[in-house]
């Protein structure tokens, strides 16, 4: 035991020693780090008016506000569904959203609600887009026309362009429960 204890102490003094020369390549090494500019961060945390908007989206859907919704949208938003169905354009996804409040949801709501705003500054995909995102996690609970109700996980995401409009807007979510909920 106490050669173990011998042998710990001497390879602890070891490291532990400090030549100078180290102190003093660390110390360049610091200066040089403080006068050179960061390389830009491929991700970072972005703006809560982004989340903010996103939470007013999801807002103004519960409501039946489509017209105060799609304020928040570029003419030419695209609107997608994991499943690689979209809608093209602001007109036609408020006449879809329209329609569907009207015709096949009677109530939707959201509940356990995360938004997170990203600003992504270098894709790291192809086709990824630069700029500002919301996205956003929930528990998604609807009512339907036919008296049948649906909840479930969702995932969003919200891209802006450079006005600060949604131009992009993909929903993550399961259709199957969607579909039972909708059949009388």
């Amino acid at each position: 035991m106490k050669k173990f204890i011998g042998i710990f102490v001497c390879v602890s003094l070891l490291f532990s020693c400090n030549d100078g020369k180290k102190t003093a390549e660390t110390t360049t090494e610091k200066s040089a780090t403080e006068t050179t500019p960061p390389e830009p961060k491929d991700y970072e945390i972005g703006s809560d008016k982004y989340a903010d908007m996103g939470k007013k989206g999801q807002n103004d859907l519960a409501s039946g506000h489509i017209d105060s919704w799609m304020n928040d949208f570029a003419d030419s938003a695209i609107y997608r569904w994991n499943a690689g169905d979209s809608l093209a354009g602001k007109a036609a996804i408020t006449a879809y959203w329209k329609k569907r409040r009207s015709e096949a949801i009677d109530s939707i709501s959201f509940t356990n609600v995360v938004w997170l705003p990203i600003k992504v500054n270098k894709p790291i995909y192809s086709g990824q887009l630069t700029g500002n995102y919301a996205l956003g996690w929930y528990m998604l609970y609807a009512k339907y026309k036919t008296g049948k109700s649906m909840t479930q996980r969702s995932h969003m995401v919200i891209h802006f362009d450079a006005n600060d409009k949604i131009d992009r807007t993909t929903l993550y979510l399961d259709r199957v429960p969607i579909n039972a909920a909708m059949t009388k």
